[in-house]
């Protein structure tokens, strides 16, 4: 089977594995992550744990039940104003890239904040990276600014560059957002699987 007949749903603590395996050369061996050690299985099952009780975290699996990438959201900031707006992170196996699951990924993940009640996605992508580049903007994600020489990693400077994606719009006040532990029971979160 083809990676584009993919299975994508929610992240559990034993997908950590082949979620750090996932990450492990973009840790090691570039500057994407500013990390520079890979996290553990162990650290990225208490990651996904986590951030499932608030955020989306999904997994792509090929028709193998291999996982080949996985998508999240998270906080954007920690004060209570900034509670409606997600920083958005992606990651697809390297030999995989450019299938189209990063596209397949980011449209499921979007849909879901939508119907959680965010307002606004962000994308930190370190520079220069014009694949992460073209995914984002081609999903709708807008540049917003540029922090210069931001990170030192690999013996080099990386500015970091930032995007953002209308989630909704208006000027009214909108409820709070649902927690992805209760969006996720919702018929909403089971018609999308």
């Amino acid at each position: 089977m083809s990676d584009l007949q993919l299975g994508i749903r929610a992240a559990r603590e034993d997908d950590a594995a082949a979620v750090a395996a996932i990450y492990r050369p973009y840790v090691r061996d570039t500057a994407v992550s500013f990390e520079v050690e890979p996290p553990s299985p162990a650290v990225m099952a208490q990651r996904i744990q986590s951030t499932v009780e608030t955020h989306p975290w999904l997994i792509a699996e090929n028709g193998v039940r291999e996982i080949v990438g996985y998508v999240y959201a998270g906080k954007h900031r920690e004060r209570p104003a900034y509670r409606w707006s997600v920083d958005t992170t992606i990651y697809i196996d390297q030999t995989r890239r450019r299938a189209g699951i990063g596209s397949m990924l980011y449209d499921r993940l979007l849909r879901v904040l939508r119907r959680q009640g965010f307002r606004s996605a962000f994308a930190e992508i370190v520079l220069p990276n014009s694949g992460s580049v073209r995914l984002h903007e081609a999903i709708g994600f807008e540049a917003v600014g540029v922090h210069r020489d931001v990170g030192f990693k690999l013996g080099q400077w990386h500015d970091i560059g930032y995007w953002r994606l209308g989630l909704a719009s208006g000027l009214a006040p909108t409820p709070e957002p649902i927690p992805f532990a209760a969006f996720q029971a919702l018929p909403d979160f089971v018609a999308m699987s």
